[in-house]
């Protein structure tokens, strides 16, 4: 087909994402440069994925390590201007590689100022709470071009907010009432944010530095190999032939392309490059297929096995399995992405759009014939995850068989060596991963390593052996996953400033406090006019508490990305829904699913700005058409904060509230989709829209009586649409008077 089976291009897509992802608009340069930074990159990767393999460093070394080539590439790669982005300025002796002499300073400077705690600071427990002058100075120099590399690389809100709290912590006695603490001086400030780990080297750092780089690596090599490409390919062959065709594959292909992806961007990016004109083709209004490619990439973040970085972080703070956040996580993203699927399919079906030809669907079984292999670094990572061991030998797993693949394996014509050579490697791999080799396994794996990659450069030089992709496509891969890795890493960083000033103040609770008291007020006036019984007072404060948690969590994503809104607002609201009787694994999902939301709410979405871009569409427009489609979304975390079984490993669950709650989210959804379209089996009346939305809301709200109601509410709906659309079929199949 034209649209839909266009093979990927990575060179394209690389260009997308840079034209419409902030994060991604890295600086021309030029030798030396060029080739000084492109090996920076290589080395961050090989260094992440061989302590992925073989060990992580110590704690503080090991982010040290990642967070100096982080903190110090970005002042290469990106222009301290977002005008300069595309413009490639001449190699000078004021400017190498046309990157000013000042920047290659302020990385230097940087860099250094992140190793000297891991590599120069030997007694930093003597030191800790009493720092001296190279302290101060050392972390001052950190915090300074820490908040500029961040700057960069996301632009100002995140570091204006890292800086309103700095201004807190400085100034507590000028703060009123219970905002106001006794202060901090600059040197306490430093020696907190700095010198522990409650700062700058915390918790948001060390998960980016073990997790997140790694699963970020991964989708960058599973692309490379063709895995993108065939599960779009499944997707059209699913979705493509039905009604509005293109827009659900864009709805399967984002769903399958999100367990390779945490980037609602870089979703968009890949699967809208081939699903957006498709849709336009076919019919669809140019906002509506921005914004339902846009509203299904965002399920990326929320899809396992590998979900976004924030996931990662839920394991941390929560102190519980990948695993069971991998199982919280499946019935909240089916909902998402019902829910979106739904609406396109009214929308198709209001406007008679039709589906994919047979010449314009792709070929599955050739598709799966030329990249079936492609599926076993997936197979492979999914086992390791849901098998008990960590995430990052999981990801090690997957980027070593997606090199062994790429390499071994062509897109057509396998030769016996081929096959040969991939089964070795593997088998190499298997032992390096699972291999018990007891004391001696820090010189026995590497070794395995060694010899891997001894017996596969010697098939590829004496045996003839040639791959899907080349050694010149795996190099790139390995830097440009460093490169997509850059800004979330100096988020992480800039994060902790935040979390450090929470915890030096305790300002956490006294906003927890102010939260719950606002709440307990809203509650107060709203049960007057609620008819008793309804509702309770406990559940009106808990509601309000959330509304206002998730408007929150809009706002600050409007600025800043979602793992750095989540771990702002896990560490200032959270504690809040806690408080209130939420279960924390609960209350994680909550705020991790309104950070989500923002890539599709404006002013400042994302997700819909990049898919507008592509489709020639109002951004504004495209993003209300987002929000409308990603309803599902916004609704959905309320059902599990009153309903915990939804998310199927919450204490308490049965299977009594799970089938309750799951059946009336799923008549719901259909019911609300229904609304919002103005169809479902013929053209809506007003009033049955009105009615059906609050048929919808009952539906969607736990407990079997007010799903009862629901139904019985939208019952007289349904009816009135079976009797018309039966008429418009008797006079369709009337013969001509």
């Amino acid at each position: 087909m034209t649209e839909i089976a266009t093979t990927l291009d990575p060179d394209k897509l690389q260009e997308l994402e840079e034209k419409f992802d902030p994060e991604m608009r890295f600086r021309p340069t030029t030798p030396p440069a060029l080739q000084i930074v492109k090996w920076l990159l290589i080395a961050l990767s090989c260094f992440h994925y061989y302590t992925a393999g073989f060990g992580l460093l110590a704690e503080t070394t090991h982010r040290g390590v990642h967070l100096a080539f982080v903190l110090g590439l970005i002042f290469l790669v990106f222009s301290a201007s977002r005008n300069q982005a595309d413009q490639a300025r001449p190699s000078t002796w004021f400017s190498p590689g046309g990157v000013p002499l000042v920047d290659w300073l302020l990385g230097l400077a940087c860099a250094a100022s992140v190793l000297y705690i891991p590599y120069v600071f030997n007694d930093l427990a003597f030191r800790v709470g009493n720092p001296d002058l190279a302290d101060v100075v050392f972390g001052s120099i950190l915090f300074i071009t820490l908040l500029e590399a961040t700057r960069r690389s996301m632009g100002w809100p995140l570091p204006l907010i890292a800086i309103g709290f700095t201004v807190y912590a400085l100034a507590g006695p000028l703060f009123p009432g219970l905002l106001q603490h006794a202060g901090a001086s600059w040197s306490q400030m430093i020696n907190h944010q700095y010198l522990t780990s409650q700062g700058i080297y915390g918790i948001a750092v060390g998960v980016v530095a073990t997790y997140v780089f790694h699963f970020v690596l991964f989708g960058v090599m599973a692309t490379r190999v063709g895995l993108g490409q065939l599960f779009l390919d499944i997707a059209a062959s699913i979705a493509g032939r039905y009604a509005g065709g293109p827009a659900k594959v864009s709805v399967f292909g984002s769903a399958m392309f999100g367990m390779l992806s945490g980037s609602s961007v870089a979703n968009a990016v890949t699967v809208g490059s081939l699903t957006i004109p498709a849709m336009i083709r076919v019919g669809y209004r140019r906002e509506f297929a921005a914004a339902v490619e846009a509203a299904s990439s965002t399920g990326g973040q929320i899809t396992p096995p590998v979900l976004g970085a924030a996931a990662f972080l839920m394991v941390e703070f929560l102190n519980v399995s990948y695993q069971t956040i991998i199982a919280a996580a499946i019935v909240p993203a089916f909902m998402h992405f019902f829910g979106v699927f739904m609406q396109v399919h009214f929308e198709a079906k209001r406007h008679g759009l039709r589906g994919l030809t047979e010449e314009e669907m792709p070929r599955l079984k050739e598709s799966l014939r030329q990249r079936w292999p492609t599926l076993i670094p997936l197979a492979l990572l999914i086992w390791i995850l849901v098998s008990g061991r960590t995430p990052y030998l999981a990801a090690f797993t997957g980027i070593s068989s997606c090199a062994i693949v790429g390499l071994a394996t062509r897109t057509t014509g396998n030769t016996a060596r081929n096959w040969l050579l991939m089964l070795v490697l593997h088998a190499f791999l298997l032992l390096i991963a699972f291999g018990d080799v007891g004391s001696r396994g820090e010189w026995i794996k590497p070794a395995l390593l060694a010899v891997a990659i001894g017996v596969a450069l010697a098939a590829w030089k004496l045996g003839g052996v040639t791959g899907r992709i080349s050694h010149a496509s795996l190099v790139e891969a390995f830097e440009t996953g460093a490169k997509y890795a850059l800004a979330v890493g100096a988020a992480a960083a800039t994060v902790g400033i935040v979390i450090g000033v929470v915890t030096l103040t305790g300002v956490g609770f006294k906003i927890s406090f102010i939260i719950t008291s606002w709440a307990t007020i809203i509650a107060g006036g709203v049960s007057t006019v609620v008819p008793a019984g309804l509702a309770d007072i406990r559940s009106l404060t808990l509601f309000a508490a959330l509304v206002m948690t998730g408007v929150v969590c809009i706002l600050m994503g409007c600025g800043i990305p979602t793992t750095a809104n989540y771990i702002i607002m896990v560490t200032v609201a959270a504690p809040t829904l806690v408080q209130l009787g939420v279960q924390p694994l609960v209350a994680h999902f909550f705020v991790f699913y309104y950070g989500v939301l923002a890539d599709i709410t404006p002013p400042v979405a994302l997700a819909a700005y990049a898919a507008a871009g592509m489709a020639g569409a109002d951004p504004f427009k495209t993003g209300n058409t987002a929000f409308r489609l990603g309803l599902a979304k916004v609704l959905v975390p309320f059902v599990f904060v009153f309903s915990p079984s939804l998310l199927l490993v919450a204490n308490g669950f049965t299977w009594y509230d799970f089938t309750v709650t799951f059946v009336g989210c799923i008549l719901g959804i259909v019911v609300l989709a229904a609304a919002l379209s103005k169809f479902f089996l013929v053209e809506m009346k007003r009033w049955e829209q009105g009615l059906c939305v609050a048929a919808a809301l009952l539906l969607i709200a736990p407990g079997l009586g007010v799903t009862l109601i629901g139904a019985a509410m939208a019952t007289p709906v349904l009816l009135r649409q079976l009797a018309a659309w039966k008429a418009s079929r008797s006079v369709g199949a009337a013969p001509p008077g």
